[in-house]
């Protein structure tokens, strides 16, 4: 989604996105887009943003430091301005995620780019198609290499690059504002400038990430839930894994309904870029096998920092441990209760579903994490019979 409200810097006029998520991050990133000059209005599920025929190139560091996404308005000032400067972000503290491939991918193009007084910095008088291979398939590098090419001269390849249905609907967004892109979903991109691109209507694509969440509660939980609105296709490997752990799964044209009626079993994930398992769904898993019968192995390929969540588990009574980019969890029959910090999105979720298969109450603080990735979070847990308050210090 946020990237998306990106994208609209690229086309003068007004672009409205339907079926935003109701999350914190969206009216973050709308301050973001009114710094550089555009008009933003949130109604509801429905984000209309007014670009400027020329915005501004400079995004402070008021604007971004609360959240990583806020960088993916580099490619898009590129594109239109040809001249960027926005401060390094903040955002959760899952480890390292430097922009060396952004910069490189911009540098390809015929663009100097560096960090300086803690912003990234970059200008060209034009920018030129080029053949750009990742290192790694990085969502944010595709997604701003992507954005800058568009509307740059030639034709620019993207190699190794990210294939999460965040990009396709990237894509297909692009496309419809008039940009020539071949190869969403796979390894390779081909984008062929174009002169300009044109405002449009776009639906935004269901979040797999919030749908698996539901699917692996119902899991921890031996519950009965359905989720609505996402693709199943988009989470074919994770809903694999909830079968491995013992849960009979239903998929649908726009969902799917995940039951479980016995203690899980354990199950070994590692989590890779799409189509592989997602390492925002980690914490959950780990959840997962806290209370599953045997001996499970996750492995972080990703983010090195995410195995902190191991460690407030282990409060709750996980029998679990780290080594490097592996965690050892042996499933126990049920959790305590215990006071837990959430340092990140998912980190805040995967306790939250801990707290509910503890006994006693658990206190599950930070939660403003939370708030920045799943809507109505709380109610959403009570509707399927959790109890489950929130709370204010």
């Amino acid at each position: 989604m946020l990237k998306l409200m990106a994208a609209a810097l690229l086309a003068e006029g007004t672009t409205v996105l339907t079926n935003a998520p109701d999350i914190a991050d969206v009216p973050l990133m709308a301050d973001v887009l009114r710094g550089l000059g555009a008009d933003v209005t949130v109604d509801g599920d429905e984000v209309t943003i007014v670009s400027p025929a020329m915005p501004s190139h400079h995004a402070d560091f008021d604007a971004v430091k609360q959240f990583r996404a806020s960088v993916c308005v580099l490619g898009p000032l590129m594109a239109r301005c040809r001249q960027a400067v926005v401060a390094l972000p903040g955002g959760d503290a899952i480890g390292s995620r430097p922009l060396d491939m952004h910069q490189a991918g911009l540098r390809a193009m015929g663009a100097e780019s560096s960090i300086e007084h803690g912003c990234v910095v970059a200008s060209a008088e034009r920018l030129t198609g080029a053949p750009i291979a990742l290192e790694f398939p990085s969502v944010g590098a595709t997604e701003n290499i992507l954005m800058a090419a568009v509307l740059a001269d030639g034709v620019t390849t993207v190699d190794n690059a990210a294939r999460e249905p965040e990009i396709v609907d990237l894509c297909e967004m692009l496309a419809e504002m008039g940009a020539q892109i071949d190869g969403a979903g796979t390894s390779t991109l081909t984008v062929t400038g174009v002169p300009a691109l044109r405002p449009t209507a776009h639906r935004v694509v269901g979040d797999r990430i919030v749908g698996a969440t539901w699917g692996i509660a119902a899991a921890m939980t031996r519950g009965d839930v359905t989720v609505r609105g996402v693709l199943p296709e988009h989470l074919a490997l994770v809903l694999n894994k909830l079968v491995d752990a013992g849960a009979k799964v239903d998929r649908f044209d726009d969902g799917f309904r995940v039951r479980q009626d016995a203690r899980p079993e354990a199950i070994n994930v590692s989590t890779l870029p799409y189509p592989g398992f997602p390492t925002d769904l980690q914490p959950m898993v780990i959840g997962l096998a806290a209370i599953a019968d045997g001996m499970s192995v996750v492995t972080e390929n990703v983010f090195e920092a995410r195995f902190r969540f191991v460690e407030e588990m282990v409060r709750l009574g996980s029998d679990a441990r780290t080594d490097g980019h592996h965690a050892v969890i042996r499933g126990v029959e049920q959790l305590s209760s215990a006071p837990v910090w959430s340092s990140d999105i998912r980190a805040g979720a995967g306790l939250v579903l801990a707290g509910l298969v503890a006994d006693g109450v658990t206190e599950v603080h930070d939660v403003e994490h939370i708030d920045r990735g799943y809507p109505d979070f709380v109610a959403q847990l009570r509707s399927l019979g959790g109890e489950i308050e929130r709370v204010s210090d």
